[in-house]
């Protein structure tokens, strides 16, 4: 079973952009905080210097022996030989299979127990479950999950889960205690203006230690 590192960070060119920080030289940073996992995240138009940009952030993960991992699309996925992170309106996870391969590492958002149990009959690695508090790092959020909720539904998945959404430096320990086997982190690493600085604040805590 493949093992989620319990510090998820995102890369999000969107938040990139807000605070005028170049993806690649983040994702140095990122990965030498010593996150053990890197998802990168774009959801506007994919230019060739985006593409070139991937292809860079790609290699560096390949050098640091992480796995690199793309949001939404399937084909880029096998482009980089990266894994893969999809969302409920993106390609199926068994459609997207035909296009990565069968090693590929694919993760699936859910975002209530219907939708988790759905995912049951998925050819998946591991889930993501939220939003798990309010976000601004996505226009038209699902609604808020919570920790209650994420109590009530952690027991009906043996595959390894991801929280996402709003999580920070501050409540990132009670979402694992809640059940949570790693949290997504996106908006809190770029907070206080020192990514590299946070990213190691993050990375380091006891209890964020990565695992595997």
């Amino acid at each position: 079973m493949f093992t989620l590192p319990r510090f998820y960070p995102i890369l999000d060119t969107d938040a990139l952009a807000r605070h005028e920080l170049d993806a690649v030289t983040a994702a140095q940073q990122i990965l030498d905080a010593g996150a053990r996992i890197l998802q990168f995240r774009h959801k506007g138009f994919y230019s060739r210097d985006v593409l070139v940009r991937m292809e860079q952030i790609s290699a560096l993960c390949f050098k640091a022996k992480v796995p690199f991992v793309v949001n939404d699309r399937a084909d880029l996925a096998a482009i980089f030989g990266a894994g893969l992170h999809l969302g409920q309106e993106d390609l199926p996870p068994a459609q997207a299979r035909k296009v990565t391969g069968a090693n590929c590492v694919i993760g699936y958002s859910t975002h209530n127990e219907n939708q988790l149990q759905e995912a049951f009959a998925e050819p998946v690695n591991y889930l993501a479950l939220g939003p798990m508090f309010a976000t601004g790092s996505k226009q038209n959020p699902d609604p808020i999950v919570g920790l209650t909720e994420l109590r009530r539904l952690r027991p009906l998945s043996q595959l390894p889960l991801v929280a996402i959404g709003g999580i920070t430096l501050t409540n990132a320990r009670e979402v694992l205690e809640a059940g949570a086997d790693s949290v997504a982190v996106i908006g809190d690493l770029y907070s206080t203006g020192d990514l590299a600085a946070r990213a190691l604040n993050l990375r380091t805590r006891q209890w964020l230690q990565a695992v595997g």
